[in-house]
């Protein structure tokens, strides 16, 4: 059948039915996606702190010694998208990294500095003091899987987006074993953590809050039916908004829909009415997943592990293309990065909590770079042997970082 389909479109190229959505997965629709500078001006940000983040992590995966050597991260150099080699990195971030010459072990070893090393314990003690809210999230997240459950590894992979602490299976599963259980997956090794049916309350989605707040506002005149499925929206700076889609729009913020934390049953998607349905849920339940994210963003490739336990397979990129009011898709840094868009307000949480606060002063830290150094003092500590050691990694490869 798909041979037979294929060589109709060969023979009769010109037709109509080519006019079908063929955007899915295509560069070309990402390509063509309007842009925000301030987002895009963030991301440039981010993706240098995404690999020192990989880097710190590698230090810090030894405790009692938290150091690591050079000629390690120069084997991880591609693995790590540290395009100019380990050591062009590192001397990047003298704020972040400090290298050093080890006599006894004729080695060059990277340790984080000292303030570096005060940013981490205070992101770990902001995250140990919020482990209430930790579990909440948790919570929410297995409340909107249809079966309750998700698989352990998608979790963790969006551990950082959600502020887990190091020891999560200890300090929030184990410790909260009436809410929560491990069990077997079908795959050999792995697990899924399970949510017992103990919650007496159905929550809350933030865009419902959002709506309560827009309705209460003083002096509101604001129609209930035009607000009663709405989501915010706004757009990036320059973006012409045509008349056909301005109706689109309004049209799609009247169609009633099935909220992240509501029960869902199987109907058809066969009719347009249905498959806008199922899009608007997949919307809904995104956002709220966003909501429950410490910077309200995350990767695109992390959250399509969720998907399907969520009960939408759809293309989540082009959800996020097709929304531009209401998600920004950056592409920067080798990655497609999704953020609330009603979240930030010029670069900036408009609601920050402490873990944010701690992350910030690392990526303070990274786009100070090397400035407010003293250069030529930091040249004469600099030890002979240690400049020596450092020079046969100057031959790395350079490409743009």
């Amino acid at each position: 059948m798909g041979t037979q389909f294929t060589r109709w479109i060969m023979k009769h190229p010109h037709q109509h039915f080519l006019a079908v959505r063929l955007k899915t997965t295509s560069p070309q629709y990402v390509a063509s996606r309007a842009r925000d500078p301030t987002f895009e001006k963030l991301m440039d940000k981010y993706k240098n702190l995404l690999k020192v983040i990989a880097v710190q992590d590698l230090i810090l995966a030894n405790p009692t010694n938290p150091a690591v050597s050079i000629d390690f991260l120069s084997r991880l150099s591609q693995k790590l998208h540290l395009n100019r080699g380990a050591v062009s990195f590192l001397r990047k971030y003298p704020h972040i990294f400090h290298i050093y010459h080890d006599p006894m072990k004729s080695q060059t070893f990277c340790r984080l500095t000292d303030a570096a090393i005060q940013i981490s314990k205070e992101e770990a003690e902001v995250i140990n003091a919020s482990l209430p809210l930790v579990v909440d999230r948790l919570v929410r997240l297995l409340s909107m899987s249809r079966s309750r459950m998700l698989p352990l590894r998608a979790i963790l992979k969006v551990g950082r987006e959600l502020g887990l602490p190091d020891d999560f299976e200890d300090s929030v599963i184990s410790r909260n074993s009436h809410l929560f259980q491990l069990c077997d997956a079908h795959e050999p090794n792995t697990h899924n953590l399970k949510l017992f049916d103990v919650i007496p309350d159905k929550f809350t989605a933030a865009v419902e809050n959002w709506r309560v707040e827009e309705y209460c506002k003083e002096g509101c005149n604001v129609d209930r039916a035009e607000i009663q499925f709405s989501f915010k929206h706004g757009y990036p700076p320059g973006m012409r908004l045509r008349k056909n889609f301005r109706a689109k729009v309004k049209e799609w913020q009247r169609l009633p829909y099935v909220g992240p934390y509501d029960e869902v049953s199987e109907k058809k998607r066969s009719s347009k009415a249905g498959m806008m349905a199922v899009e608007k849920r997949a919307v809904a339940t995104v956002h709220e997943f966003l909501n429950l994210t410490v910077e309200k963003t995350v990767e695109v490739e992390k959250i399509s592990h969720f998907r399907k336990w969520f009960g939408f397979d759809l293309n989540i990129r082009d959800l996020f293309l097709d929304h531009p009011g209401i998600f920004y898709l950056s592409t920067k840094g080798k990655r497609h990065t999704v953020f609330l868009r009603e979240a930030y307000e010029r670069g900036c949480l408009i609601h920050p909590n402490p873990v944010y606060h701690a992350r910030r002063k690392l990526l303070d830290l990274v786009v100070l770079g090397r400035h407010g150094l003293l250069t030529d003092e930091l040249r004469s500590i600099a030890s002979n042997k240690e400049a020596e050691s450092l020079g046969q990694y100057d031959g790395e490869t350079c490409i743009s970082d």
